[in-house]
């Protein structure tokens, strides 16, 4: 790192920023036109609703880096996990430690509530994040696939009988 890496708690008034590193996530990922997210929203579940939580990487008290995550639960292991939705740093400071630092910290929150494991997804495409997150240990899961229902098949679906 050539910066001096910190970090700090998002709060209310970071939303704007959140969701400025939301979309600099997306268009790294080519996925831009999927972002639907609004301060409005984010705020609200972010902040009022509590659903989320996020962490900014500072290095020279500017934001490099952000961590969007919320904790899941392991039936097996008994106990909470964190679940990492999004890890986004900033291209400039990319290279120089900061996503690593980030994981680092999200490790030690994992370990400070006593949760079983710390998780996220990876785009198949996305080598490399696929070398980095192997150089750190992460072992990809085998024999699962992601399912997911949105739009207007999981309002159908929701519909009350």
């Amino acid at each position: 790192m050539t910066n001096e890496l910190s970090f700090r708690e998002a709060k209310r008034e970071d939303t704007e920023l959140i969701l400025q590193f939301i979309k600099g996530l997306a268009k790294y990922e080519k996925m831009e036109h999927e972002v639907v997210a609004t301060p409005e929203l984010l705020e609200k579940w972010l902040f009022d609703k509590q659903k989320a939580e996020v962490i900014f990487a500072m290095a020279d008290e500017k934001e490099v880096g952000f961590a969007l995550f919320f904790h899941n639960f392991s039936t097996f292991l008994g106990r909470a996990g964190i679940y990492l939705e999004d890890l986004f740093v900033l291209p400039e400071y990319r290279g120089c430690g900061y996503g690593k630092g980030i994981l680092r910290r999200l490790a030690q929150i994992a370990v400070e509530r006593g949760c079983g494991r710390l998780e996220w997804w990876c785009l198949d495409w996305n080598k490399p994040s696929i070398d980095f997150y192997l150089s750190l240990g992460a072992k990809p899961m085998e024999d699962w696939t992601v399912y997911r229902i949105t739009g207007e098949t999981l309002q159908e679906m929701g519909k009350a009988e």
